[in-house]
């Protein structure tokens, strides 16, 4: 089945809590060479059918939109699986 991959990411410039709750917790545990962990959304867009370019543009305009917020995200990737 084919599907879009939309990837977004904490803007770098942010706090990352929960990467640095789990940077932490890696730290803890032994792997001390783990500098740090940022942690983002993986989206899948399944679709019936072969993937157009047209499907492609319309994810990642919807990735901008609607499925981050602009304001502390950025989209890294839009793939198509």
């Amino acid at each position: 089945m084919p599907k879009i991959i939309v990837e977004i990411m904490p803007k770098q410039d942010l706090l990352d809590p929960q990467g640095k709750a789990v940077a932490n917790a890696l730290h803890r545990s032994g792997h001390k060479d783990i500098s740090a962990v940022r942690i983002g959304k993986r989206i899948e867009l399944h679709f019936n059918r072969e993937v157009t370019e047209k499907d492609i543009a319309e994810a990642k305009e919807l990735a901008k939109s609607f499925l981050s917020n602009d304001v502390i995200e950025d989209v890294v990737a839009v793939v198509v699986e």
